[in-house]
């Protein structure tokens, strides 16, 4: 159990716990005075019921320690979906569903100790994808301490969902040496009624001057087995193959198909890509706004000195990006992306399985 200062202190909550407190007061002087009127009492009951359940209901998470000792936060909603999301790197290290099985995968040999980047979960690759640009590989977000924002300005959002945290990166003095732009990073984590797990990006420019950036989120999705699986929705695109100095190509397979490493950037994709897992017979939902390539990541038995030896064979990475075209925002302006992720039953014609097919899928 978890006291309440094991929780984000918001300026909403605050004034819920006043009410909570008042109410409660109220009730013990007007049941110490007032003993004779049921209907009264009733009535202050009903209230302090009804504060308590606007307290329960907002923002149900729990900030605890990982590892470690790094803080992270877990949210879980009423049906048994939850996630978990590290402070630093404001980083997703779990999604699971409400049977409680892990939808993502953390390296067998992931590293928790700053500044090494942690692998696995879903990495934020900002302000530069891979080494296509003068900073280190992948940016520098993954590789700093964000924090709970307090007081996000308004998100629309046709979700309901109360199982939501907010984040906010903030452009450092070090930040500003080696990309000198200043800027604001904000991140809302957040489940969907039937548990699928959307990341809402909001990069601002506090600067005097506009900026440009690449970017890209890194899911590390679970699978049965990576020889089992195929992704749909790229046919016919062209792709930079990242494993021929980013040599362009166009794909005239109908599925991609793993047998080897496999490390592309496809261009121009559509909003909604599938992974089909045969043998769960479910498809991974990968929806995306704001970035319009993608990237298709498995390393098959190319050794990674963070991951474990036959952790290939347990995922694949189905990318939101913006490289080919970086994203340009103006002094006082922001740019949002979404990535969408959820799961639906599929299966294959007849039962039977052509790897050079699409399979069917049911929403």
């Amino acid at each position: 159990m978890c006291s309440l200062v094991d929780f984000p202190i918001y300026y909403k909550e605050i004034q819920i716990f006043n009410h909570l407190q008042e109410a409660a007061e109220s009730i013990g002087r007007f049941t110490m005075g007032n003993m004779g009127n049921l209907g009264s009492l009733i009535f202050f009951w009903a209230l302090l019921v009804a504060v308590v359940a606007m307290a329960t209901e907002h923002r149900p998470f729990e900030r605890t320690k990982g590892v470690n000792g790094l803080d992270k936060i877990i949210v879980r909603d009423h049906r048994g979906h939850s996630f978990e999301v590290y402070l630093y790197g404001g980083q997703v290290t779990s999604w699971k569903n409400d049977k409680g099985e892990e939808l993502l995968v953390m390296s067998s040999k992931a590293i928790f100790n700053p500044p090494t980047p942690i692998r696995g979960g879903i990495p934020i690759l900002f302000p530069q994808y891979s080494n296509t640009g003068p900073l280190p590989s992948h940016g520098f977000a993954r590789q700093r301490f964000w924090e709970i924002d307090a007081n996000p300005p308004p998100l629309p959002s046709s979700s309901s969902s109360h199982a939501f945290v907010d984040l906010i990166l903030r452009s450092s003095d070090d930040d500003l040496k080696i990309w000198p732009h200043k800027f604001e990073y904000r991140l809302r984590v957040a489940l969907g009624h039937d548990g699928d797990l959307t990341l809402t990006s909001r990069v601002k420019n506090s600067d005097t001057k506009p900026f440009n950036f690449t970017f890209a989120l890194h899911p590390y999705f679970a699978v049965s087995n990576i020889s089992q699986i195929q992704v749909e929705g790229m046919h016919k695109l062209d792709y930079l193959d990242q494993q021929k100095n980013r040599t362009r190509f166009t794909d005239h397979e109908k599925v991609i198909t793993f047998n080897a490493q496999l490390d592309r950037l496809y261009l121009r994709t559509p909003d909604n890509l599938r992974i089909v897992d045969h043998m769960k017979k479910k498809t991974i939902v990968v929806h995306k706004e704001g970035q319009v390539d993608s990237i298709v990541w498995n390393p098959w038995d190319k050794k990674v000195s963070d991951l474990g030896v036959d952790d290939f064979r347990r995922f694949v990475t189905v990318e939101s990006a913006a490289v080919e075209k970086p994203i340009k925002v103006n002094p006082g302006r922001e740019w949002k992306g979404i990535l969408q992720m959820s799961v639906v039953p599929s299966s294959c014609p007849s039962g039977k399985r052509d790897p050079k097919k699409p399979c069917v899928h049911h929403p």
